[in-house]
């Protein structure tokens, strides 16, 4: 009997040792989306009040709506009205009633004596500019030099417009104008410098003296060719 016993109850701690199978969570099913409500404009609520009103009372009691009152923007008011018939003014035969009548013509207007006529005269211009040199520092040299011979043969006068380039031709004219003050000169090119490191064009001292170059020595410039 003891072993029957025993092999009656062997199933009973096999099912036990079986595991347990997990039970699969199945989500709920969306929930339907409700359908969202239509907006009406504040100007549409008004207007359906308005209907509904009128149609609920008589003929006779029946009040205006609010949107029929309005008038059209382009509709002149009142204030417009009375404010163009202000600025029309009187008739023109009592317009014209108000002014006297010349007795005699006016006399033209007479040019006094020496008067210029604008009509002929023709603005100042400066010299064509043929091409540009760019910008550079200017010095001026005078009294030391003063009568010696020049690169190109003259007699360097230093009371005369001339300067000294370093690649320029003879005879080229040049305009030069100091950034500082905005004052310009037309030099000749007749010498050969500066050989100073950092300055780019040497003047005479009359020319210098143009464009305020005496006090500080030296000065940044523009230079541009010329016709002469």
């Amino acid at each position: 009997m003891e072993g029957t016993e025993g092999i009656e109850h062997r199933p009973k701690r096999l099912a036990a040792l079986q595991p347990v199978r997990p039970r699969t969570l199945t989500a709920p099913p969306p929930a339907r989306s409700l359908p969202r409500a239509r907006r009406r404009s504040p100007a549409r609520i008004a207007l359906t009040a308005a209907l509904g009103l009128a149609l609920a009372l008589p003929a006779a009691q029946a009040p205006t709506p609010a949107f029929a009152l309005a008038e059209p923007d382009d509709a002149p008011s009142r204030d417009d009205a009375a404010l163009e018939a202000s600025a029309s003014g009187p008739a023109p035969s009592a317009f014209a009633a108000q002014f006297r009548p010349y007795a005699a013509a006016p006399l033209p207007i007479e040019a006094a004596p020496g008067a210029v006529d604008l009509a002929t005269i023709e603005p100042p211009r400066g010299p064509t500019v043929l091409r540009s040199l760019g910008t550079g520092v200017a010095s001026y040299y005078g009294k030391r030099f003063h009568g010696r011979r020049t690169a190109n043969g003259e007699r360097f006068d230093m009371n005369a417009m001339t300067a000294a380039h370093k690649t320029l031709p003879f005879g080229t004219h040049v305009r030069v104008t100091n950034r500082r003050n905005g004052k310009s000169v037309t030099v000749r090119i007749n010498d050969r410098g500066p050989f100073i490191r950092g300055r780019t064009i040497d003047l005479s001292r009359a020319a210098a003296r143009e464009i305020g170059l005496i006090q500080s020595g030296h000065a940044r410039v523009t230079m541009e060719v010329v016709e002469p």
